[in-house]
Protein backbone atom coordinates (compact mmCIF):
# COMPACT_ATOMS: atom_id res chain seq x y z
CA UNK A 1 0.00 0.00 0.00
CA UNK A 2 1.35 3.45 -0.91
CA UNK A 3 2.23 6.13 1.65
CA UNK A 4 -0.67 8.28 0.44
CA UNK A 5 -3.12 5.43 0.85
CA UNK A 6 -1.79 4.72 4.36
CA UNK A 7 -2.10 8.39 5.32
CA UNK A 8 -5.68 8.40 4.09
CA UNK A 9 -6.46 5.22 6.08
CA UNK A 10 -7.40 3.25 3.00
CA UNK A 11 -10.46 1.05 3.27
CA UNK A 12 -10.00 -2.55 2.10
CA UNK A 13 -12.89 -3.65 -0.08
CA UNK A 14 -12.64 -6.99 -1.90
CA UNK A 15 -8.87 -6.83 -1.80
CA UNK A 16 -8.61 -3.25 -3.08
CA UNK A 17 -7.26 -0.47 -0.77
CA UNK A 18 -9.63 2.44 -1.50
CA UNK A 19 -9.04 5.96 -0.23
CA UNK A 20 -12.16 7.45 1.40
CA UNK A 21 -12.11 10.68 -0.59
CA UNK A 22 -14.69 12.88 -2.24
CA UNK A 23 -14.27 14.13 -5.78
CA UNK A 24 -13.00 17.48 -4.51
CA UNK A 25 -10.49 15.85 -2.17
CA UNK A 26 -9.22 13.79 -5.10
CA UNK A 27 -8.68 16.90 -7.24
CA UNK A 28 -6.70 18.50 -4.40
CA UNK A 29 -4.60 15.34 -3.97
CA UNK A 30 -3.81 15.22 -7.70
CA UNK A 31 -2.81 18.89 -7.69
CA UNK A 32 -0.50 18.30 -4.74
CA UNK A 33 1.13 15.35 -6.49
CA UNK A 34 1.66 17.39 -9.66
CA UNK A 35 3.41 20.07 -7.65
CA UNK A 36 5.63 17.45 -6.02
CA UNK A 37 6.92 16.54 -9.53
CA UNK A 38 7.56 12.90 -8.53
CA UNK A 39 6.16 10.57 -11.23
CA UNK A 40 3.26 8.45 -10.04
CA UNK A 41 -0.12 7.08 -11.01
CA UNK A 42 -3.47 6.41 -9.43
CA UNK A 43 -6.30 4.03 -10.27
CA UNK A 44 -10.06 4.41 -10.51
CA UNK A 45 -11.37 0.97 -9.53
CA UNK A 46 -14.82 -0.33 -10.37
CA UNK A 47 -16.29 -3.79 -9.77
CA UNK A 48 -14.71 -5.09 -12.97
CA UNK A 49 -11.26 -3.96 -11.85
CA UNK A 50 -11.75 -5.53 -8.41
CA UNK A 51 -12.68 -8.81 -10.09
CA UNK A 52 -9.65 -8.65 -12.40
CA UNK A 53 -7.35 -7.85 -9.47
CA UNK A 54 -8.53 -10.99 -7.72
CA UNK A 55 -7.77 -13.06 -10.82
CA UNK A 56 -4.39 -11.60 -11.79
CA UNK A 57 -1.50 -11.33 -9.30
CA UNK A 58 0.30 -8.72 -11.43
CA UNK A 59 -2.62 -6.32 -10.93
CA UNK A 60 -2.34 -6.68 -7.18
CA UNK A 61 1.33 -5.70 -7.50
CA UNK A 62 0.32 -2.68 -9.60
CA UNK A 63 -2.22 -1.72 -6.94
CA UNK A 64 0.58 -1.71 -4.38
CA UNK A 65 2.55 0.72 -6.53
CA UNK A 66 -0.35 3.13 -7.08
CA UNK A 67 -0.30 6.42 -5.20
CA UNK A 68 -3.93 5.78 -4.33
CA UNK A 69 -7.00 3.94 -5.60
CA UNK A 70 -10.47 5.46 -5.87
CA UNK A 71 -13.89 3.81 -5.65
CA UNK A 72 -15.36 4.24 -9.14
CA UNK A 73 -18.30 1.92 -8.57
CA UNK A 74 -21.36 2.10 -6.36
CA UNK A 75 -21.09 -1.54 -5.20
CA UNK A 76 -17.63 -0.77 -3.79
CA UNK A 77 -19.04 2.21 -1.87
CA UNK A 78 -21.96 0.15 -0.57
CA UNK A 79 -19.70 -2.73 0.45
CA UNK A 80 -17.46 -0.35 2.42
CA UNK A 81 -20.44 1.11 4.24
CA UNK A 82 -21.92 -2.30 5.04
CA UNK A 83 -18.54 -3.39 6.39
CA UNK A 84 -18.47 -0.37 8.73
CA UNK A 85 -15.76 1.62 6.91
CA UNK A 86 -17.67 4.26 4.96
CA UNK A 87 -16.43 5.81 1.73
CA UNK A 88 -18.15 9.19 1.26
CA UNK A 89 -18.99 8.85 -2.42
CA UNK A 90 -18.21 7.23 -5.71
CA UNK A 91 -15.52 9.12 -7.62
CA UNK A 92 -16.31 8.33 -11.23
CA UNK A 93 -13.64 8.72 -13.88
CA UNK A 94 -16.29 10.24 -16.15
CA UNK A 95 -16.73 13.07 -13.62
CA UNK A 96 -13.07 13.24 -12.68
CA UNK A 97 -11.84 14.03 -16.20
CA UNK A 98 -13.83 17.27 -16.19
CA UNK A 99 -12.85 18.33 -12.69
CA UNK A 100 -9.18 17.59 -13.31
CA UNK A 101 -9.22 19.63 -16.51
CA UNK A 102 -11.02 22.47 -14.74
CA UNK A 103 -8.31 22.49 -12.07
CA UNK A 104 -5.58 22.17 -14.71
CA UNK A 105 -6.92 25.28 -16.45
CA UNK A 106 -6.89 27.16 -13.16
CA UNK A 107 -3.39 26.01 -12.19
CA UNK A 108 -2.01 26.11 -15.76
CA UNK A 109 -1.06 22.44 -15.69
CA UNK A 110 -0.36 20.82 -19.05
CA UNK A 111 -2.60 17.86 -19.97
CA UNK A 112 -1.97 15.08 -22.51
CA UNK A 113 -4.84 12.90 -23.78
CA UNK A 114 -3.82 9.45 -25.01
CA UNK A 115 -6.08 6.77 -26.43
CA UNK A 116 -9.62 6.25 -27.63
CA UNK A 117 -10.80 5.70 -31.17
CA UNK A 118 -9.61 7.71 -34.13
CA UNK A 119 -10.18 11.41 -33.52
CA UNK A 120 -11.62 10.94 -30.02
CA UNK A 121 -8.70 12.54 -28.15
CA UNK A 122 -8.71 15.54 -30.49
CA UNK A 123 -12.48 16.03 -30.11
CA UNK A 124 -12.24 15.63 -26.33
CA UNK A 125 -9.46 18.23 -26.25
CA UNK A 126 -11.55 20.64 -28.29
CA UNK A 127 -14.59 20.30 -26.04
CA UNK A 128 -12.58 20.47 -22.81
CA UNK A 129 -10.79 23.65 -23.89
CA UNK A 130 -14.18 25.12 -24.80
CA UNK A 131 -15.48 24.25 -21.32
CA UNK A 132 -12.37 25.49 -19.50
CA UNK A 133 -10.75 28.44 -21.30
CA UNK A 134 -7.02 28.54 -20.71
CA UNK A 135 -6.71 24.76 -20.45
CA UNK A 136 -3.37 23.69 -21.91
CA UNK A 137 -3.70 20.46 -23.87
CA UNK A 138 -0.05 19.82 -24.69
CA UNK A 139 -0.67 16.74 -26.81
CA UNK A 140 -3.16 14.16 -28.06
CA UNK A 141 -2.70 10.75 -29.67
CA UNK A 142 -4.83 7.76 -30.61
CA UNK A 143 -2.50 4.75 -30.86
CA UNK A 144 -3.72 1.77 -32.89
CA UNK A 145 -5.80 -0.84 -31.10
CA UNK A 146 -4.41 -4.32 -30.56
CA UNK A 147 -0.84 -5.33 -29.95
CA UNK A 148 1.81 -2.72 -30.68
CA UNK A 149 5.42 -3.28 -31.59
CA UNK A 150 8.19 -2.20 -29.20
CA UNK A 151 9.03 0.55 -31.70
CA UNK A 152 5.46 1.86 -31.63
CA UNK A 153 5.41 1.80 -27.83
CA UNK A 154 8.72 3.65 -27.68
CA UNK A 155 7.41 6.30 -30.08
CA UNK A 156 4.29 6.84 -27.94
CA UNK A 157 6.36 7.21 -24.77
CA UNK A 158 8.83 9.56 -26.48
CA UNK A 159 6.02 11.79 -27.76
CA UNK A 160 4.49 12.10 -24.30
CA UNK A 161 7.86 12.77 -22.66
CA UNK A 162 8.68 15.45 -25.24
CA UNK A 163 5.35 17.19 -24.61
CA UNK A 164 6.19 17.22 -20.86
CA UNK A 165 2.63 17.19 -19.48
CA UNK A 166 1.85 17.56 -15.81
CA UNK A 167 -1.07 15.16 -16.16
CA UNK A 168 -1.41 12.26 -18.59
CA UNK A 169 -4.90 10.82 -19.07
CA UNK A 170 -5.01 7.53 -20.96
CA UNK A 171 -8.11 5.91 -22.42
CA UNK A 172 -7.09 2.28 -22.78
CA UNK A 173 -9.22 -0.72 -21.91
CA UNK A 174 -9.04 -2.08 -18.38
CA UNK A 175 -6.65 -3.52 -17.24
CA UNK A 176 -4.46 -2.87 -20.27
CA UNK A 177 -4.27 0.80 -19.35
CA UNK A 178 -3.15 0.15 -15.79
CA UNK A 179 -0.54 -2.34 -16.97
CA UNK A 180 0.72 0.05 -19.64
CA UNK A 181 1.08 2.90 -17.17
CA UNK A 182 2.92 0.76 -14.61
CA UNK A 183 5.30 -0.53 -17.29
CA UNK A 184 6.16 2.89 -18.72
CA UNK A 185 5.85 5.22 -15.73
CA UNK A 186 9.55 5.93 -15.27
CA UNK A 187 10.16 6.49 -18.99
CA UNK A 188 7.14 8.82 -19.29
CA UNK A 189 8.46 11.19 -16.60
CA UNK A 190 4.96 12.57 -15.92
CA UNK A 191 4.01 13.64 -12.38
CA UNK A 192 0.50 12.14 -12.51
CA UNK A 193 -0.88 9.47 -14.83
CA UNK A 194 -4.32 7.85 -14.74
CA UNK A 195 -6.26 5.55 -17.03
CA UNK A 196 -9.85 6.80 -17.37
CA UNK A 197 -10.99 4.51 -20.17
CA UNK A 198 -14.33 5.52 -21.68
CA UNK A 199 -14.20 8.92 -19.99
CA UNK A 200 -12.50 10.31 -23.08
CA UNK A 201 -15.54 9.25 -25.12
CA UNK A 202 -17.78 11.12 -22.69
CA UNK A 203 -15.58 14.22 -22.88
CA UNK A 204 -15.66 14.04 -26.68
CA UNK A 205 -19.45 13.78 -26.67
CA UNK A 206 -19.24 10.43 -28.45
CA UNK A 207 -21.05 8.53 -25.68
CA UNK A 208 -23.89 9.84 -23.51
CA UNK A 209 -23.80 9.42 -19.76
CA UNK A 210 -26.71 8.01 -17.82
CA UNK A 211 -29.17 10.43 -16.23
CA UNK A 212 -28.01 11.71 -12.86
CA UNK A 213 -30.60 9.68 -10.96
CA UNK A 214 -29.26 6.47 -12.50
CA UNK A 215 -25.70 7.44 -11.57
CA UNK A 216 -26.70 8.09 -7.95
CA UNK A 217 -28.74 4.91 -7.63
CA UNK A 218 -26.03 2.66 -9.01
CA UNK A 219 -27.83 1.92 -12.28
CA UNK A 220 -25.41 3.58 -14.68
CA UNK A 221 -24.23 0.12 -15.77
CA UNK A 222 -27.75 -0.60 -17.06
CA UNK A 223 -27.72 2.54 -19.19
CA UNK A 224 -24.27 1.67 -20.55
CA UNK A 225 -25.30 -1.88 -21.36
CA UNK A 226 -28.34 -0.61 -23.27
CA UNK A 227 -25.97 1.47 -25.39
CA UNK A 228 -23.48 -1.34 -26.08
CA UNK A 229 -25.19 -4.66 -25.27
CA UNK A 230 -22.93 -6.93 -27.31
CA UNK A 231 -19.76 -5.57 -25.75
CA UNK A 232 -20.93 -5.14 -22.16
CA UNK A 233 -23.59 -7.80 -21.40
CA UNK A 234 -21.10 -10.60 -20.75
CA UNK A 235 -18.84 -8.38 -18.69
CA UNK A 236 -21.66 -7.15 -16.47
CA UNK A 237 -22.93 -10.70 -15.97
CA UNK A 238 -19.48 -11.73 -14.69
CA UNK A 239 -19.35 -8.63 -12.50
CA UNK A 240 -22.77 -9.45 -11.01
CA UNK A 241 -21.64 -12.96 -10.08
CA UNK A 242 -18.46 -11.54 -8.52
CA UNK A 243 -20.51 -9.13 -6.37
CA UNK A 244 -22.94 -11.87 -5.36
CA UNK A 245 -20.08 -14.12 -4.31
CA UNK A 246 -18.51 -11.34 -2.25
CA UNK A 247 -21.79 -10.59 -0.51
CA UNK A 248 -22.26 -14.25 0.34
CA UNK A 249 -18.77 -14.47 1.85
CA UNK A 250 -19.03 -11.19 3.78
CA UNK A 251 -16.75 -8.99 1.68
CA UNK A 252 -13.64 -11.04 2.35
Amino acid sequence: MSDVAKAAKAVMVWGIPLVPWTLQETVVAVSDRIRSREPGFFITANVHYAMLSEQHPDLREINERAAFILADGKPLVWAARLAGSPIPERVAGSDLIFRLCEEAARQQFGVYLLGGGEGVADKAAERLVSCYPGLRIVGTACPPFGERTPEQEAAIVAAVREAAPDLLITAFTMPRGERWIAAHLEALEVPVVVNLGASLDFAAGRVRRAPRWMQKSGLEWLFRMAQEPRRLAGRYARNAWFVARKLIFRFQ
